[in-house]
């Protein structure tokens, strides 16, 4: 297929997303290897989920609750925050994942306490991945103070990096559906501006196989494609499978693994300047993922140690999830690959 510039173009890539399965392998596994090889990345992590309680309603979540009092409803305190981060930490860790909800009652001063406080505890090289852009957004509301301000008082307290979740879909038809009172695709776009601008690094996300289609994911990429050429911040990019258990959208079902692989793939082609494609293995599950390094993917993210619930509530495969790094090891060469051990910023570790 011709490329305008060397660059796939919205035309080009609707048409690749329905091409023969082989090609669009060949082709994305081409990019990956000329850039990693048959590596795969992984990291040493644990998540801190500070609560559930939530003032979004968004149609696709499983985790959330109204309030603190509703069954599988939980809000943790800071001395609670601190104990469990000590029972989940080892010398072996070297990032801690922490995301939750948008709390009703807890202000910025909150969250910054708990990046002050997991900082003074835990060793300086463990990095501190933390919060949405939904939950930034939040802070910034709620404090009165702007999106710059609470980056730079959180980045003083400790914060290394954003996880990019909140993306959903950016297409605004879609989010009336799905999310119609969370922060918009805009508001997202610039707050992951404006912590590149802070070099703050982030990753960035799609929640794709709900109400969406080809188009709007393809829109997507495109919108963080032309964000990464402005800024250069972005890590990695990580589909989300949405998974229908436990919410509102439960009756669509859930898409294919041909699917997942094909969205997988053109993620890799479409995001020539974002450096890594992760394969969520929580969400995709641990073979979904493995297999989808060979169309494009070359991150299975961390060990995670049982630390999150976000998926595993809405019926992911895996349920509980931790991921043995002698268990990926082996998973990796049955399938060609070799593991290397990475930091928070892709420096190579082992």
């Amino acid at each position: 297929m011709e490329q305008n510039s060397n660059r796939y173009n919205f035309d080009q890539l609707m048409e690749l997303y329905s091409a023969d399965l082989e090609q669009l392998r060949a082709l994305a596994l081409a990019e990956r290897e000329a850039r990693y090889g048959r590596i795969i990345f992984f990291n040493r992590n644990f998540h801190i989920e500070p609560s559930n309680v939530c003032i979004h309603r968004c149609r696709f979540c499983s985790y959330r609750r109204d309030s603190g009092e509703q069954p599988g409803a939980w809000s943790m305190d800071l001395d609670q925050i601190r104990e469990y981060c000590l029972q989940k930490y080892n010398k072996d860790i070297t990032e801690v994942h922490i995301v939750g909800s948008v709390h009703p009652e807890r202000d910025f001063e909150y969250y910054r306490s708990i990046i002050s406080m997991v900082r003074g505890i835990l060793p300086q090289e463990v990095a501190i991945k933390a919060y949405s852009a939904v939950e930034i957004d939040d802070m910034s509301i709620s404090s009165g103070i702007s999106i710059e301000q609470v980056l730079t008082q959180l980045k003083e307290d400790g914060l290394d990096a954003l996880p990019g979740g909140g993306a959903e879909i950016f297409d605004n038809s879609v989010r009336e559906q799905i999310c119609p009172d969370k922060t918009s695709a805009e508001r997202y776009l610039e707050i992951h501006r404006i912590a590149h601008k802070l070099g703050i690094s982030t990753n960035c996300t799609m929640l794709f196989g709900h109400i969406e289609s080809r188009e709007h994911r393809i829109a997507h990429m495109l919108k963080l494609r032309e964000l990464q050429e402005e800024t250069g911040g972005f890590n990695a990019f990580i589909p989300l499978k949405y998974s229908c258990a436990n919410n509102s959208l439960s009756d669509i079902g859930e898409v294919s693994q041909e699917e997942i692989l094909r969205t997988i793939a053109i993620s890799r082609l479409t995001l020539d300047n974002i450096p890594h494609i992760k394969a969520y293995w929580p969400m995709l599950g641990k073979k979904t993922s493995i297999l989808a390094m060979e169309y494009g993917a070359d991150d299975m993210d961390g060990t995670i140690e049982d630390s999150t619930k976000i998926y595993s509530m809405a019926g992911a495969e895996e349920q509980q999830p931790i991921l043995a790094v002698d268990e990926l090891r082996e998973l990796a060469l049955s399938s060609g690959f070799h593991i290397a051990e990475r930091d928070s910023f892709y420096k190579i570790i082992s």
